[in-house]
């Protein structure tokens, strides 16, 4: 099984920039980390009217388009939309996936909370809720806190998490 943490917070909050970071650091230390995004709006995967867009309309339940460098996978996610069975569907190749968004959906989260964004948390420690990237210490103070600067830690606690020992 492959090790899926999840980053949530409201819009704003610094979700995405705290996974680059991450990303950065994760791979720096020689680990291949794939990455999960939960978008709430209407995204065209595929340009209508092109190859791979004429097989999934045609009845493909996935459909692939492979460059020399790259490659896109536009599949069928209806019935496996939660961050941990989509990695363990497409995901294998990697040691950890780090989703963003998905805050109602199960599986451990670290949650990007600030003062200035003046909202309450997104998740209960009983939503999967193992740590706090903040400036507000008083939030939950039963779990571990970590700056929004504290990268390497927060690396760290998260291959502490792994199971197979990263």
């Amino acid at each position: 099984m492959t090790n899926v943490f999840t980053v949530v917070g409201h819009s704003g909050s610094g979700k995405t920039t705290l996974v680059e970071k991450l990303l950065r650091e994760l791979s720096g230390r020689g680990l291949r980390v794939a990455t999960i995004k939960h978008a709430h709006h209407k995204v065209v995967l595929d340009t209508p009217g092109k190859d791979s867009y004429r097989y999934k309309q045609a009845g493909a339940v996935m459909s692939m388009l492979v460059t020399s460098s790259e490659l896109q996978l536009v599949a069928d996610a209806v019935d496996r939309r939660d961050p941990e069975q989509l990695a363990e569907r497409f995901l294998g190749e990697a040691d950890l996936v780090l989703a963003e968004g998905f805050s109602h959906s199960p599986g451990a989260k670290i949650e990007v909370l600030r003062r200035d964004n003046g909202k309450p948390p997104r998740c209960a420690i009983e939503d999967g809720l193992i740590a706090i990237v903040t400036d507000v210490e008083e939030t939950y103070p039963q779990l571990p806190h970590f700056g929004l600067e504290d990268i390497s830690e927060i690396a760290q606690f998260l291959l502490d998490r792994c199971d197979g020992g990263l």
